[in-house]
């Protein structure tokens, strides 16, 4: 393929990268996940201030412009071989206006209202929140999926009742989907004013 045709098609691919809201939202319908493993900054559950290493793989389905459902599932290795626990994040999606990080970012909040599922895959995780098990609820089990919305739970730093939200980015390009990248200190993207950003690993369309 000579020169001339490869720029054929990279500007093809660029042209249908969609730039506007309304064809960013109608892009995202559909099914995306991790090309591979990812290494995350996280901020130490136990408030000490310390930053750890997360590795993770990321799946995102959005059912419509206003709704979707994330699954992260965690590892205790850089390969994904130690299944650690699996969360499943249920809720509506808030868009906003553009973000400066690139033409055609978008500022987009995902509302947690709908579910939040949390599954130990190992016995170390299953004893791990069963040490730290709120008050009248019932203990986990391995491979069993159990729903906190609306849950009091310390150790992920959520109150009875409170409604998680993550103020994020939305962009794509080349036909991947690409996130904010975590702050490296490890805060959360827990409050609009911590809103990432740059461009996280893509996602890929499944």
């Amino acid at each position: 393929m000579s020169a001339c045709d490869e720029n054929t098609i990279q500007n093809k691919s660029e042209a249908n990268d969609p730039l506007t809201l309304e064809e960013v939202k109608k892009f995202a319908i559909g099914e995306w996940t991790s090309l591979t493993v990812e290494l995350r900054p996280t901020e130490d559950r136990t408030g000490s201030g310390v930053v750890e290493p997360t590795f993770l793989r990321r799946n995102f389905k959005y059912i419509s412009e206003d709704e979707f459902i994330g699954t992260i599932t965690l590892f205790g290795d850089n390969y994904g071989k130690i299944p650690l626990m699996e969360f499943e994040f249920k809720g509506d999606l808030i868009w906003g206006e553009a973000h400066p990080i690139a033409v055609g970012a978008w500022k987009i909040d995902y509302v947690l209202n709908k579910g939040f599922g949390v599954t130990p895959l190992n016995s170390q995780s299953t004893k791990m929140l069963n040490q730290v098990l709120p008050e009248g609820m019932s203990p986990f089990e391995n491979n069993v999926k159990k729903d906190i919305l609306g849950e009091s739970f310390p150790m992920f730093k959520i109150e009875k009742g409170q409604i998680v939200s993550d103020y994020d980015l939305i962009y794509f390009k080349n036909g991947l989907l690409f996130m904010g990248a975590k702050h490296v200190d490890g805060t959360p993207f827990d409050e609009p004013e911590n809103r990432p950003h740059q461009l996280q690993i893509p996602l890929v369309r499944i």
